[in-house]
């Protein structure tokens, strides 16, 4: 059955924006929680064989979540999340960006809005992700570095972490 689940991403050049939408055979609190929880976040939130390593999350609105991508020859990359808005099981949006080891924000790289939607029905929990760009160009530098590929190993990932927790 997994297998069938869908998995779609997708790039409106027009509007700078990427849509991911991401099935799982899991509760939507499930889902929820490995999309808020720092500790299942881990688990999953880089593509393998890079970890993702949580220095800080507070996740309410106004809150950050500050974490690295460490890679397996010792590279580290640090990303920043500034939560805007919380909908508690259902939806959050955040500001994301790439930033040092104490969450200042490296203005060379572009920033993206994140609208994270969830919804389940009969015991499949949909995740519908908008990634907006504030142009097209900053959305290719995005795709250029890997970000496609990598998100839909991480989202991967989390397939696995989730068959796990029943």
């Amino acid at each position: 059955m997994m297998n069938t689940l869908l998995m779609d991403f997708t790039v409106d050049r027009e509007t700078s924006t990427v849509h991911v939408k991401k099935q799982f055979q899991a509760s939507q609190d499930l889902v929820w929680d490995a999309f808020t929880k720092q500790e299942i976040l881990d688990q999953w939130w880089a593509p393998l064989p890079w970890m993702a390593k949580t220095k800080f999350m507070e996740f309410r609105e106004g809150g950050r979540w500050l974490y690295s991508m460490l890679g397996p020859e010792g590279e580290e990359h640090w990303a920043l999340a500034d939560y805007k808005f919380i909908s508690p099981k259902t939806n959050f949006k955040l500001e994301d960006a790439f930033c040092d080891a104490e969450g200042n924000i490296n203005m060379e790289w572009p920033r993206s809005n994140w609208n994270v939607n969830f919804s389940e029905s009969n015991e499949i929990t949909t995740v519908s992700i908008e990634i907006r760009h504030a142009n097209m160009a900053d959305l290719e530098k995005n795709i250029e570095l890997g970000f496609k590929e990598g998100f839909i190993m991480a989202l991967e990932n989390l397939t696995k972490v989730l068959s796990l927790q029943k």
